[in-house]
């Protein structure tokens, strides 16, 4: 099906040459405050207190920010994949990255680990429609690597552990990223050539693995009430370098004035919580806010800038709006769950709407809670939790940290999008959570949430 999806869709003409670019960077596992860049501009506390970034502050003060962007899953190869392919983690049955715990009440839900041949892929639409194609870093989705799904040039099949060998002077290969990229631009600048380029950084992981000198410097300074971490805050000014040798190689290359170039991160951080010094509770491994609510930044051609968008968008919305951007013609895949947001980037709230007005996020496993959803609609939003049938109410409206449940007293909104999470969960087919035959509750690991290792309880 997919062969002759592109095949067809290779017979389209070419279309000229005034077509924009694209350049995504991914961060991985970066805060939604982990940059010195408010993300909300009545949350003063919604940018770190300790971190620095000031290649990311001019990107931010050139373009939007949406206070409410979100990464499709809190943790790191479903929103990959979600990316790639503009649909949901739960229509993909990609849901998980860790492997599943075991010797809880429920068995966790099955999770994909490989892309598929027959899944459609951004770059393969671009590419189709005579993009040149490049994906650097963290590619952490199996499959035969970029190069099997629509990427001309990749640094293959990679994955966490390909960052640990680099150290100072190359941090998580930071530099070694940006100026392959640079080198990628240089061709396609000099080639014409429209082009979509990823770059999926490698960091926050292996903070332990930043400049040895910009670790001195945080050494240095007081520590935030947000944010302590030497070693993070090093590694995170690392990786704003990085951008900023890449976002100073569009520039001197005559690209920015038609380039669209996003920013944002793959899942939230840990260390959230509901003490009120961060806005956000909880954190990866979980459909709080602070699991999946991330830095979402873009500039580009008729973006207004120093500009702000408060419409909830997402990572999978990227596909079908790269794809109105670049002028393709061709019928999009089935099923997509990404919106087109356009009309958002270029100051038409008024032209956006999401066809059901509603987001799901799909966590069925343990890791940073018990098994769980999540749907929001408008600003309320229900968290459900399969262990015990608990319902969670908030209105981020007035609540953005999560701490007032609202379920005791607005059972009729309960009700509402507890049948609207259920019906778009069976529509999708999505993979669900079953009870364990043989939970025996003496030897339940201590600890749920991915931090225990599987080591069950001693019996008493």
């Amino acid at each position: 099906m997919k062969s002759l999806f592109l095949f067809l869709f290779l017979l389209l003409p070419v279309y000229g040459a005034d077509r924009p670019n694209f350049i995504v960077m991914l961060s991985d596992d970066q805060d939604w405050t982990g940059l010195s860049v408010e993300m909300h501009p009545d949350v003063p506390n919604s940018k770190s207190d300790f971190f620095r970034t000031p290649n990311l502050e001019r990107f931010a003060s050139q373009g939007i920010r949406f206070s409410n962007g979100y990464a499709p899953a809190p943790v790191c190869s479903p929103t990959r994949i979600s990316l790639q392919t503009g649909k949901s983690p739960a229509r993909l049955r990609w849901t998980k990255a860790a492997p599943p715990e075991t010797g809880h009440r429920l068995i966790e839900a099955e999770s994909r680990k490989d892309i598929r041949r027959e899944e459609v892929t951004v770059a393969e639409m671009l590419k189709g429609a005579g993009y040149a194609t490049a994906h650097l870093g963290k590619w952490h989705l199996g499959g035969g690597g970029p190069e099997a799904h629509g990427y001309d040039v990749s640094d293959g099949d990679t994955g966490n552990r390909d960052a640990d060998p680099f150290v100072d002077p190359n941090p998580d290969d930071v530099f070694g990223m940006a100026s392959r990229a640079e080198a990628f631009l240089s061709r396609q600048a000099a080639s014409g050539t429209p082009f979509y380029l990823q770059l999926s950084w490698y960091p926050l992981h292996l903070p332990q693995n930043a400049l040895k000198l910009t670790r001195a410097f945080y050494e240095k300074q007081p520590p935030g009430r947000m944010h302590q971490d030497v070693d993070v805050a090093a590694i995170t000014e690392n990786l704003d370098t990085g951008v900023g040798q890449v976002l100073d190689a569009v520039e001197r290359l005559k690209l920015a004035d038609h380039t669209y170039i996003v920013y944002l991160s793959d899942n939230g951080a840990g260390g959230g919580g509901r003490g009120g010094i961060r806005p956000l509770s909880a954190g990866k491994g979980g459909v709080s806010e602070g699991g999946i609510r991330v830095p979402f930044i873009v500039r580009g051609p008729g973006i207004p800038a120093g500009s702000w968008s408060h419409v909830p968008v997402l990572a999978y919305d990227l596909f079908p709006t790269f794809c109105q951007l670049a002028g393709v013609t061709a019928s999009l895949p089935p099923q997509l769950d990404g919106t087109d947001i356009s009309s958002l980037l270029h100051g038409n709230p008024d032209g956006f709407r999401r066809p059901t007005g509603e987001l799901v996020f799909h966590f069925p496993h343990y890791q940073g809670d018990t098994p769980h959803s999540a749907i929001r609609v408008g600003n309320h939003k229900l968290l459900h939790f399969y262990e015990t049938g608990e319902d969670r109410l908030y209105d981020l409206a007035t609540d953005l940290g999560e701490r007032k449940d609202l379920a005791p007293t607005r059972p009729e909104i309960v009700t509402d999008l507890r049948g609207r999470l259920a019906t778009y969960l069976r529509d999708v087919d999505a993979a669900m959570p079953s009870p364990n035959p043989n939970f025996d509750p003496a030897r339940e690991p201590a600890r749920k949430g991915g931090r225990n290792k599987g080591k069950p309880k001693p019996r008493p």
